[in-house]
């Protein structure tokens, strides 16, 4: 089988590589993250309304393109090369299809208009405050007749600068099923924080829900019934985060090469001797190998019905590029040697940001238990 970009899609590729790389410069990016918001507001209405890519995956009936992962992935690829900092992810890749796939056409309607013009922001809430997969802290529960949440978020993305919050919720009951609740972030009782963290080009907040009002209509698709949705989002979000370090290993790989170039070690340059030549060999399939998993997962996603055996091509993605892009990432410091190392070069922000995403929708351990129990050997 041959995979192949349309000429549409070769177009999109062309398009967002070369405004990433117009906007994602090394001085452009350590910027915009140092904002308090974590991104350039100018940047992201650029991004969703003037490009157009906030409406990429919004079906054609709410004036979107109703394109797919395959065309998410290839944007998030570029997005990754660079590290630009916005809240595309958050929003485009998270909120977004959770509100599609759990909300009702009202729902819908009164905000996905506003991220398609770049009008609003929004992001998932979708663990507990250690940030592991599934372990959702926020308790939904009715209280003297009315709705209200309770507890915490942890690791969410662009959590304190989003105008909405789709939070993931269990019921206080024996079932624990999970809701996905609608919220202004600026709800009364809703506290956010930007938290530090290890990779300064990707933003993350820390959301405490101290009785949080929840409106009538707020509640996407009714209580309790939010687990097969939340689990699409997350699946389709690990095929686009896993496009983002396919983005990323393949930068890391070029500045290693132009460094191999330019390096003279004892009269000739470095990648003429024998272990430079071989890492970066190593580099080159490690990346090859993790694209094909990527656009594998997801032209699955973008198939109908597209749900079999999704979650363990997203798994086989997941594994493969954070596998990837973390180890290219720690081999492009060794080839640049001490300099690597160092603040002034970039190949410490690659590194940081494989570490972080690498547990983002769970660890490679996470998803080869996940792949194993779908073979039946769990």
């Amino acid at each position: 089988m041959e995979f192949v970009f349309t000429t549409e899609q070769s177009l999109l590729q062309d398009t967002a590589r070369s405004f990433f790389e117009k906007v994602g410069g090394s001085a452009q990016i350590r910027r915009a993250s140092q904002k308090e918001a974590g991104y350039l507001p100018e940047i992201w209405r650029e991004i969703a309304a003037t490009l157009g890519w906030g409406a990429l995956v919004v079906p054609e009936r709410f004036g979107g393109l109703g394109l797919g992962i395959v065309e998410l992935a290839i944007i998030e690829e570029q997005i990754g090369a660079t590290l630009y900092p916005s809240p595309f992810f958050a929003t485009i890749v998270l909120a977004l299809p959770a509100i599609l796939a759990a909300g009702d056409e009202a729902q819908q309607r009164a905000l996905i208009p506003a991220i398609v013009a770049g009008e609003r922001t929004a992001s998932l809430a979708y663990t507990g405050r250690a940030g592991v997969p599934g372990a959702i802290d926020a308790v939904i529960e009715r209280t003297d007749g009315k709705l209200q949440i309770s507890g915490e978020a942890g690791f969410v993305p662009y959590g304190h600068a989003v105008d909405w919050l789709v939070v993931a919720a269990r019921t206080a009951d024996r079932d624990g099923r999970i809701s996905l609740v609608l919220l202004p972030r600026q709800s009364p009782g809703i506290v956010t924080e930007r938290v530090a963290y290890l990779d300064p080009t990707h933003a993350v907040a820390r959301i405490g829900f101290d009785s949080v009002a929840v409106p009538d209509g707020s509640v996407l698709g009714g209580l309790g019934s939010g687990d097969a949705a939340l689990q699409r989002v997350l699946d389709r979000g690990a095929i686009a985060l896993a496009a983002e370090q396919v983005g990323g290993a393949e930068k890391c790989l070029a500045l290693s090469v132009e460094h191999a170039h330019q390096r003279i070690a004892f009269g000739r340059p470095i990648g003429s001797f024998q272990a430079i030549k071989h890492m970066l060999a190593d580099m080159v399939v490690r990346i090859e190998s993790a694209r094909s998993a990527v656009y594998f997962a997801a032209c699955m996603a973008d198939e109908e019905p597209g749900e079999a055996g999704l979650s363990e091509a997203a798994s086989m993605a997941a594994v493969h590029c954070s596998d990837a892009f973390y180890r290219t990432a720690a081999d492009t410091i060794q080839v640049h040697g001490g300099m690597g190392f160092t603040w002034e070069h970039d190949a410490h922000l690659y590194f940081k940001r494989a570490r972080c995403t690498r547990g983002m929708f769970g660890d490679p351990a996470f998803h080869c238990e996940r792949m194993a129990r779908a073979m039946g050997l769990a």
